[in-house]
């Protein structure tokens, strides 16, 4: 029977992870700073950009981002009131929205990209063999839900991205 409180191990596993998220999270965001993009502008301009030039659902992209309708309607209006996103009627239905970058959002998005690749490997990757990086891939296979068409986080941390 388990007691209410973690174990040692249970309690370091788990802190561990809070603070390494947090740690590499603040020093992602602040590389991103310089370019006026936040870690949640960020996610979005990714996953625009692997969608390629047809764009994506506005739902699908909210959906993956895993946010509120609402806050990520707020996040949409940003980024089309900065010229990186563009909104339009679906054209297979006229009922949703499809999302594309802009030309400015494609530049953007480069080089939000590059820098923030450059801070994983300076902050992340480097630290860990491979043997590591299999490791952790491996844990969060696990940690995935049950359910497999549930979507996945752009490129890492749940509403925002590490990618």
């Amino acid at each position: 029977m388990a007691s209410e409180g973690l174990t040692d191990l249970e309690q370091a596993a788990w802190a561990g992870f809070l603070v390494t998220h947090d740690r590499l999270w603040r020093a992602l965001a602040e590389g991103l700073a310089p370019l006026n993009v936040s870690m949640a502008e960020y996610s979005v301009l990714t996953l625009l950009h692997e969608a390629g030039p047809g764009g994506m659902r506005m739902s699908v992209l909210a959906e993956r981002h895993l946010m509120s309708s609402g806050g990520f309607t707020r996040l949409a209006d940003r980024l089309q009131n900065r010229g990186l996103i563009e909104r339009r009627r679906s054209a297979a239905d006229g009922r949703g929205f499809e999302v594309t970058l802009t030309r400015e959002g494609r530049a953007l998005i480069r080089r939000a990209r590059r820098q923030h690749h450059a801070d994983l490997r300076e902050l992340f990757f480097s630290r860990l063999e491979d043997r590591h990086l299999r490791g952790l891939a491996e844990v969060w296979a696990l940690l995935a839900p049950e359910d497999d068409s549930a979507p996945a986080p752009a490129h890492g941390s749940g509403a925002a991205s590490a990618s």
